[in-house]
């Protein structure tokens, strides 16, 4: 590893002219940022990562082995993607009638605190709320509220999870973590940290 500008920077990684890279964020083997791209502080990138032009990454994300984000993907903080785990970015693509310019790009935003699993597939347009928690081989066809678990294919609401990552178990509309102790109210199918 070499360090560059405050970053650590495998000698087999590329980050190209005009991309951004905040201090303290790690790029592994073969891993390519083009230009364009904003990826924040306190980062990891494992190996064979892609991250395409036009792309956001907030701080303190974990990307592992062989995840490629493309453009209309946007990570806040603090999310983690497990290794090979899948972004599209166009609904109908096609070989022979291309739709590689913006204007066919669907928003994906994962939010805060979120954790998408090893494997897991997330279809373009969704937004997967913050801290909630996408099991690994699910495929994500609509959005998934915050504190969420999901899970299968095509996933499926199945359960709550906590911040810290502890599945919650809800009593009437309350829930009390067992590892960290927060507390959490559920009402209306909306789960609030309390």
């Amino acid at each position: 590893m070499k360090k560059r500008k405050n970053i650590s920077l495998h000698k087999t990684a590329v980050i190209d002219k005009g991309a951004t890279v905040g201090s303290g964020t790690v790029i592994w083997h073969f891993s390519h940022v083009a230009s364009g791209a904003k990826i924040g502080k306190n980062c990891k990138l494992g190996q064979n990562v892609y991250i395409a032009p036009k792309v956001k990454v907030g701080n303190n994300v974990k990307i592992q082995n062989n995840v490629a984000l493309y453009e209309g993907v946007i990570l806040e903080d603090n999310v983690f993607c497990g290794p090979s785990c899948v972004f599209t970015n166009i609904i109908n693509p096609r070989s022979l009638y291309p739709r590689n310019k913006s204007c066919f790009f669907r928003i994906t935003l994962v939010k805060n605190g979120a954790t998408i699993g090893a494997n897991s597939t997330i279809i373009c347009g969704v937004t997967i709320g913050e801290h909630a928690f996408i099991g690994a081989g699910a495929v994500v066809t609509k959005s998934v509220p915050d504190y969420a678990l999901f899970y299968g294919n095509p996933a499926k609401h199945g359960g709550w999870m906590c911040v810290c990552g502890e599945k919650l178990n809800f009593k009437k509309k309350k829930a009390n973590c067992t590892y960290c102790k927060r507390s959490f109210l559920k009402e209306k199918g909306i789960v609030k940290n309390i």
